[in-house]
């Protein structure tokens, strides 16, 4: 597109690094010579306009000003007069992209999705490392993990700055450590497999210096301390040493000493909530309707951390303002987590992000909820790019401008900040959500494209639930139609690049299984030379095609480290099928006389989270899916 030429002034001082750091991806000329628009910081709404005079942009903090800039800029390129007016719902908006398993996104991929938020209008954005973070007299933590320096992290917080975003360090001082505690250096201060000993003065070293190593390149003086899931929480060492104790009064004073830590920083930590809830309740949820936490330790947690409310999974409004209610029991400030479902396998769930992000951001309004952010997380190896979460972050910047959400300016805004299409990024979600599924929703939303892509061909674990479903030919459609997508997306190509790929591959793999058990049982050999003759090297083709998109995906995005376990996934899939074609083989040349992979019976999945019978379901680990044999 063309640029415009503004000729902006006034109160620009502060302004100028991030307004040259949007100018290209705006389409905006900063010229003298060009149309008058003045620059006004003041408080109240935020306010765009233009008229036969010129333009006016008026706005309180940094990021507005830069949400305000690219209304102006939408707005000019289409309309000669215009008087926009918005009222920020929050002064905390922003999102965490998960760094701690696996994909720890390139210094580069940051400061691209920095500009994005900056034309969105968030302002807040945080990095979870678990390990993924130097410390210098650690060398093990982090190791071979494409953790970041020091050198990178004030990278990128220099460069949020200027575009007027917050860059919190988020960290884990409990639990969440498996990772760093695998290694030798750990063991005195190690609780459980993946939680610290509470108690032990090494313990406190350690994280004396964890806190010092993750908020020294970063400007902002809030940090997330994390403290979530510690499941196992005083009954490893801890309860060898010390005998068993209320596990409740065991969080309290660890979460004390770990603030008495960042007091001493000049730091202000949150902490994730739900230990205090999962502790009061009789099964360990964080939910729980009926879970009471005692008021001893109401009254004894200190008021001046705040509590981080997360919750991806509910769909009503009333659900969210209740937890809400609860949460404001501790006496203190409470944060809203939501999610945009990236982890749950090889897509972005829209259907399962939108239905639970609109109710649970309107209850955050009408409860005075004044910072928020989305989670990205990456379960499982992260096998779905963080670029295609980017409609879910416009969704939280329109809900966090607007008192009800408008979805034609959501739709509208999105191809203006991303220059990416709406209707393109929620077709993502048709690999899960598929019309033979669409009305399947529980807890956990289906997935059927992660386990259908990593089972075994000759095995099938998740076959009974492909069965009569007709798989085959709608991949073939999506695989149409995500390639129509792709070359239509400009940059943003490879979000869909690879899922296309992946379509391909289910066009052959979603029913191979059930194939060959068909074939098989019923001796018909010649059906079977042709599926090991044909249709398995040519999924063997296909199989090579998404790897080799994968990789270009990985490589464009984050850092080396990591990529490994997903490339260590696609050759056993390669493996595994070159082992069918020859076992298959074997048999039709009769050089033996049964493959008992198919011989034994097929039964549905049966785990967490799964509901009986031939619905697709829910599954999202590599090592339940590939194989029922120890990994």
């Amino acid at each position: 597109m063309s640029a415009i030429k503004l000729s902006l002034h006034g109160d620009v001082e502060g302004l100028e690094e991030g307004i040259a750091l949007l100018a290209g991806q705006l389409g905006l000329q900063w010229d003298d010579e060009g149309l008058p628009v003045r620059i006004e910081r003041a408080d109240g709404p935020l306010e765009v306009s233009l008229t036969e005079q010129g333009g006016c942009i008026r706005f309180a903090d940094n990021i507005h000003f830069f949400r305000c800039l690219g209304l102006f800029m939408e707005a000019a390129a289409e309309r000669e007069s215009f008087h926009i007016i918005e009222e920020p719902q929050f002064t905390m908006n922003g999102m965490m992209i998960d760094a701690s398993r696996n994909g720890v996104m390139r210094v580069d991929g940051i400061k691209r999705m920095l500009r994005l938020m900056a034309v969105m209008g968030l302002n807040m954005m945080m990095l979870y490392t678990e390990d993924t973070y130097e410390i210098k007299s650690r060398p093990y933590f982090g190791y071979m993990r494409g953790r970041y320096t020091f050198d990178e992290l004030k990278e990128c917080d220099d460069y949020a700055a200027k575009l007027g975003i917050e860059i919190i360090p988020c960290i884990q001082t409990l639990a969440h450590l498996s990772e760093a505690l695998k290694w030798s250096f750990a063991e005195p201060m190690k609780d459980s497999g993946d939680i610290l000993l509470v108690g032990s003065e090494e313990t406190y070293a350690f994280i004396d210096e964890m806190i010092d190593a993750a908020s020294a390149p970063f400007r902002s003086r809030r940090i997330h301390i994390g403290m979530d899931e510690a499941m196992s929480l005083g009954l490893g060492h801890y309860l060898a040493h010390n005998g068993y104790r209320r596990r409740i009064d065991i969080m309290n004073e660890h979460l004390a000493r770990v603030k008495e830590i960042v007091a001493a920083k000049g730091l202000k930590p949150m902490l994730w909530s739900d230990m205090y809830f999962r502790l009061a309740s009789k099964f360990g949820g964080y939910y729980d309707p009926d879970a009471v936490v005692p008021e001893d330790i109401i009254r004894d947690m200190p008021k001046d951390a705040q509590l981080v409310y997360w919750d991806y999974y509910h769909s009503s409004t009333e659900e969210y303002e209740n937890f809400i209610s609860k949460h404001k029991e501790f006496g203190c400030d409470v944060i809203f987590a939501g999610g945009i479902w990236t982890w749950g396998g090889t897509v972005v769930n829209y259907k399962i992000s939108f239905g639970n992000t609109n109710p649970a951001l309107t209850a955050c309004k009408r409860q005075g909820i004044k910072e928020v952010f989305a989670t990205l997380w990456g379960d499982n190896g992260t096998e779905t790019n963080v670029f295609s979460a980017l409609l879910g972050l416009q969704l939280y910047a329109e809900h966090g401008y607007s008192h009800e959400l408008d979805m034609e300016k959501l739709h509208r805004r999105f191809q203006f900040c991303t220059g990416g299409n709406a209707e393109a990024f929620l077709s993502l979600t048709e690999m899960d959500v598929t019309p033979l599924n669409e009305e399947e929703w529980r807890k956990l939303p289906p997935n059927p494209s992660k386990y259908l892509l990593w089972q075994d061909p000759l095995i099938g674990l998740f076959d009974r639930h492909a069965e009569g479903k007709e798989l085959s030919g709608y991949y073939e459609t999506m695989a149409a139609k995500l390639a129509g997508h792709r070359d239509n997306s400009g940059e943003w190509a490879f979000v869909f690049d690879m899922p296309q790929k992946l379509a391909a591959v289910l066009a052959v793999k979603a029913d191979i299984g059930i194939r060959l058990k068909d074939s098989y049982d019923r001796n018909d050999l010649e059906a079977l030379r042709q599926l090991a003759g044909n249709v398995l090297p040519d999924l063997t083709a296909r199989v090579e095609e998404l790897r080799a998109a994968h990789c270009k995906q990985w490589f464009g995005t984050y850092k080396a480290f990591g990529w490994e376990v997903i490339d260590l996934r696609y050759g056993g899939l390669l493996a595994r099928i070159d082992t069918a074609r020859r076992r298959i083989e074997d048999y039709v040349q009769g050089h033996t006389d049964n493959v008992e992979e198919l011989a034994a019976d097929r039964l549905y999945f049966d785990g967490p989270d799964r509901p009986e019978g031939a619905v697709f379901g829910w599954c999202n680990q590599y090592r339940r899916i590939a194989s029922a044999s120890m990994q």
